[in-house]
């Protein structure tokens, strides 16, 4: 077995685990930075709920 072909293929199986990880560090971050954008969003668009009877009687009496 030929040690440094084997060296050479641990350190490129590391490699790409460490890519793997970075990746999805950035995945969640961007994420998390997104629904903190939506539940900002959310927050602000709550409207008041309409009052109950308004708007259910027209008056026809002129």
């Amino acid at each position: 077995m030929d040690i440094a072909a084997l060296s050479i293929g641990m350190q490129q199986a590391n490699l790409h685990q460490q890519v793997d990880v970075s990746l999805m560090k950035k995945v969640m971050e961007t994420a998390e930075a997104n629904g903190q954008a939506m539940a900002n969003m959310l927050q602000q668009m709550t409207v008041p709920a309409p009052h109950p009877t308004l708007g259910n009687r027209i008056d026809v009496k002129g």
